[in-house]
């Protein structure tokens, strides 16, 4: 060890007994721990000001017995020999818990911790349960990729402003209490198996979901973004109380989708986009939607296409069907000549490669037609969920 962090332990340890009256401990800089002594030191501060940081050489489990709350973070980072993190007693971490790289960690324990503010963790193998067994309820943050969890049992948060688990390859299982999404949740590339239950999720901002084995939020209402789902494996999908959709919804290629129902929603303000979902061969999920903002985008092998009360699309207008759409596009053709399709318009069944807007498929006769223009730059692209979804390729 530096000479110069042996005086700045030994100093904290001295200063942990000259503290125990009070009970705090307070550093300007990022305490860093080499091993279990260290630690111990550190946690005779009951209530501990200051970031603390695990070496990357450190091989000893790491226990902060004693103490209660660390404002500020706790942090590990490229370490392959350390095996387990802990706290008996720590309730609240007002900072992130900061895990990235440890490859043989097996344990993060801390049974009474309640509040947090970020949860960051990546690149955990061996990770295969969260050791949270008061539940975490609270935390601004998360972000978990790369791990061996197999739930996420622990975190049962009530609000959150991101939201973000991606690659975690075992995970069988998200299921919480989640109120309030206020930035964004993404759920991405776990197991392709996972099943997602939020079952009081009200409100949100966007919400993505991909690679998907089931998804419920039955108590959504208002969605402030945009809503995506891509690739996943469920045959339905329901949003029986969301009324609202601020920005756009885009369901894509999940092969298996034969069934989609949005009873209440009323307004889509940005685009609506319905494509490649290969076994979806009848959209009638949205009885009462009334108008959409930007563009109305849907392709794929639908035979049946209705949105009675639709009456208003600002934007483009596209339909293209491997099946027959005639009763559909009859529909459409009335709106377009009564100019509630504001923009470019196109509507074709009985063509070979059904596409995108701005795509110009092949009738079965095989004779190529004109397709719709590219979409305006009012109606702009499908919004922060397709975003986050091409990004995720």
């Amino acid at each position: 060890m530096p000479s110069m962090l042996k005086i700045a332990v030994s100093a904290l340890a001295a200063a942990s007994t000259a503290y125990a009256a009070s009970s705090s401990c307070s550093v300007s800089a990022t305490t860093t721990i080499q091993n279990a002594g260290d630690a111990t030191a550190v946690a005779a501060c009951e209530t501990f000001s200051g970031s603390i940081a695990v070496a990357t050489g450190t091989t000893d489990d790491i226990a902060l017995d004693g103490m209660k709350k660390l404002s500020g973070n706790l942090v590990a980072t490229n370490n392959s020999a350390i095996k387990r993190i802990s706290s008996s007693t720590l309730e609240t971490l007002d900072g992130t818990l900061n895990l990235d790289g440890l490859t043989r960690l097996y344990g993060v324990d801390f049974p009474v911790l309640k509040n947090i503010d970020s949860i960051k963790w990546n690149a955990l193998p061996n990770l295969q349960s969260i050791g949270f067994t008061a539940e975490v309820e609270e935390a601004k943050k998360v972000d978990i990729q790369n791990t061996g969890l197999r739930s996420l049992k622990g975190i049962n948060i009530e609000e959150v402003d991101t939201f973000f688990v991606a690659n975690n390859g075992y995970i069988d299982e998200i299921s919480m209490q989640l109120g309030n999404v206020s930035e964004s949740l993404t759920l991405a590339d776990n197991n392709e198996n996972v099943k997602v239950e939020l079952p009081n999720l009200i409100w949100a901002t966007n919400l993505t979901f991909r690679f998907c084995g089931s998804v419920s939020v039955p108590s959504l209402e208002t969605l402030n973004g945009s809503l995506g789902l891509y690739n996943n494996g469920f045959e339905t999908f329901s949003a029986p109380n969301l009324t609202s959709v601020g920005e756009a919804l885009a369901i894509v290629a999940n092969d298996k989708l034969d069934n989609i129902t949005f009873p209440m929603l009323k307004k889509i303000t940005d685009n609506l986009q319905i494509a490649n979902n290969s076994a979806l061969q009848e959209v009638s999920g949205f009885p009462v939607l009334e108008s959409i903002g930007g563009a109305f985008d849907m392709s794929g092998n639908m035979s049946t296409v209705e949105t009675p009360k639709l009456d208003d699309i600002k934007g483009a207008f596209n339909l293209q069907s491997s099946d027959n759409v005639t009763a559909a596009c009859n529909f459409y053709n009335s709106l377009k000549s009564k100019k509630l399709i504001q923009g470019k318009y196109f509507c074709r069944g009985k063509v070979e490669d059904p596409g995108t807007e701005g795509h110009k498929p092949t009738d079965q006769s095989g004779t190529s037609t004109s397709g719709a223009s590219s979409l305006s730059t009012a109606t702009g692209a499908l919004g922060l969920a397709a975003m986050a979804a091409v990004l995720l390729f």
